[in-house]
């Protein structure tokens, strides 16, 4: 399995209204709730009216598109990284997954994964 690193620091925020978030950026996460209105982007692309945000996220994303039917695939790296004290902040789209780790144990996070046989671009 593949996992292809992306190349900057990213953020996970907390936002008061959709409106803050800007549509138009290359990368974004939304997650809304009753609760909350979350946003994953870059460190560099967070709105100004975040209400919390923690930055120091560094990410990757298992390439190419996932079949629906496939199972354990996010379980299998969260439980590598787990093993190596290594905490995630998961995210899915339609495609694929994205796994972020704090940037401190970004580079032990993917090594680790290539000694367990997943080749990194």
């Amino acid at each position: 399995m593949i996992l292809k690193k992306i190349e900057y620091e990213l953020s996970v925020c907390k936002v008061a209204s959709e409106k803050d978030i800007d549509l138009n950026r290359d990368l974004y996460f939304i997650g809304k709730t009753d609760e909350e209105i979350s946003l994953v982007c870059p460190t560099c692309d967070v709105p100004y009216n975040t209400t919390e945000r923690d930055d120091g996220w560094r990410g990757f994303r298992i390439q190419g598109v996932l079949d629906f039917s496939l199972i354990g695939i996010l379980s299998k790296i969260s439980g590598i990284l787990a093993d190596n004290n290594i905490g995630i902040f998961a995210v899915s789209t339609y495609n694929t997954d994205y796994i972020l780790v704090k940037s401190e144990n970004y580079e032990k996070a993917l090594s680790v994964l290539a000694s367990k046989g997943y080749e990194v671009i």
